[in-house]
């Protein structure tokens, strides 16, 4: 991985001939240009929006405010959304106006949408692409999954406007992947190291990209792809129309962003600080490492009369394979789902699962962005206290529902534990049992760390 891109050579930009490009289609609709700056200002304040940088568009209210030409309004209709969400209602002027946007805001609550849209729009303005072109719109993505997640919705909103796209990713043949890129794709979603690939065997190239989305920033850092990042925006022109999507904003995706963007607007839906989603109930037990098993065997049969479909995550692949093997020596149909299982199978697993099928999945860190898009998850478990406090607010989106112990079954997450849950637990809505509740009271966070630690209790 670390030689992966080593034959790309930077491109010298100021000694080539770019050809001018449209990239500004924003026109701010009678109805928003005639709100009184208290009237937007209580419409962000609703929306919990809020904005940084020069000259940021005011947010729209409907669809139609938006300014989208008829062929996206109507796919919009035929899928049924009735309103769009605080991020789009921000993002969309943003991207249409042609600057350089960072989108901050949850899983699931419509980021996808919010760059897809305006890519649509940016890619009709462009010249057809001719034999040997890359695409226009490049969108990177941390995982497989997620990657077919967004083909799937630019397939919606880009078949009226015949408008071609594929997914990029590893794990899956190359072969149909290097045909549709040689056909010729307006639209590519790819994660890093396989892009890096077809580039290296001049499957592709980036000359044509003038609109490229980093989708779920955060975690492609998370995964160690900073440096694929790099060598793939080096190969891509410099004017580009450059947007950020990420459910945190940690200093390493602010450093990213800094070098990418040029004079950049921001839009943050909620607080800008790591927080829980209210939404959801969390349940921390702490016990022994011995006790783990027994107590999510009394969980699953607790939550198993409420035919609820139930989410473990757990640290790493092995332990993924070997619960799953125990809960399945046990009679419990459960599937698990990490990095070392093929495309197919993870596609395989992830419908058994979506159709309550095996309503038991056990997961690595690979399903904890985008799944919110299209299951309902009602329970989840976490074993282990690997997960980065980073990842619970994306884990978690706003299509993720749990419900208190008081007789509906319980969620157990220890991800904040190291961090807001020490400091502010109630404020998160956390249930602590009286082991915790006694730890808060009596010592520092500090001290906290250190306790857990030497006695070798996890949450469960």
């Amino acid at each position: 991985m670390s030689n992966l891109g080593g034959s790309l050579r930077s491109i010298d930009w100021s000694s080539q001939k770019l050809e001018r490009f449209e990239k500004n289609f924003y026109v701010e609709d009678k109805r928003i240009s005639t709100l009184s700056e208290r009237e937007v200002e209580e419409f962000k304040r609703t929306q919990d929006i809020k904005i940084q940088g020069r000259g940021v568009p005011r947010p729209v209210r409907n669809f139609d405010e938006a300014g989208f030409p008829e062929y996206i309004l109507s796919s919009i209709q035929a899928q049924g959304f009735t309103a769009p969400t605080p991020i789009q209602c921000q993002a969309w002027p943003m991207a249409l106006s042609g600057r350089d946007v960072v989108a901050i805001a949850q899983t699931g609550s419509g980021k996808t949408i919010s760059f897809a849209l305006p890519a649509m729009l940016h890619i009709n303005a462009q010249p057809l692409l001719a034999p040997g072109d890359g695409p226009i719109a490049l969108v990177l993505a941390p995982t497989r999954e997620l990657a077919v997640q967004i083909q799937q919705e630019c397939t919606k909103f880009g078949s009226s406007s015949r408008i071609r796209n594929t997914a990029i990713y590893g794990g899956a043949p190359k072969g149909p992947q290097i045909r549709d890129l040689q056909r010729g794709v307006e639209i590519v979603i790819a994660t890093p190291g396989r892009l890096i690939d077809m580039l290296e065997t001049q499957k592709t190239n980036l000359r044509r990209v003038t609109y490229l989305v980093m989708d779920e920033a955060d975690r492609m850092l998370d995964m160690g792809f900073e440096p694929q990042i790099r060598k793939i925006v080096s190969q891509i022109r410099p004017d580009r129309q450059t947007l950020m999507f990420s459910a945190t904003w940690p200093k390493d995706v602010q450093k990213l962003a800094n070098d990418f963007l040029k004079d950049m607007i921001q839009v943050n839906i909620g607080s800008m600080e790591l927080t829980a989603n209210h939404n959801i109930q969390q349940i921390v037990e702490v016990c022994s490492e011995f006790e783990k098993r027994a107590k999510l065997i009394k969980h699953l049969d607790q939550i198993s009369s409420e035919n609820a479909k139930v989410l473990i995550f757990v640290g790493t692949k092995r332990v993924a394979d070997d619960i799953t093997k125990y809960l399945r020596q046990d009679g419990w149909p459960a599937l698990a789902i990490h990095g070392d299982k093929e495309q197919r199978e993870r596609d395989w697993v992830l419908g058994e699962f979506k159709a309550g099928r095996s309503p038991i999945l056990i997961a690595t860190d690979v399903a904890s962005r985008g799944l919110g898009m299209f299951l309902f998850f009602t329970q989840a478990l976490r074993l282990g206290l690997r997960a980065c406090e980073r990842e619970q607010p994306a884990r978690f989106g706003s299509d993720f529902k749990c419900f208190s112990s008081r007789g509906h079954g319980q969620i157990a997450n220890g991800g904040f534990l190291l961090s807001n849950l020490l400091l502010h637990p109630q404020d998160i809505g956390l249930e602590t049992g009286t082991w915790l509740q006694g730890c808060l009271s009596e010592v520092s966070q500090s001290s906290i760390v250190r306790y857990v630690g030497r006695s070798n209790l996890h949450p469960c």
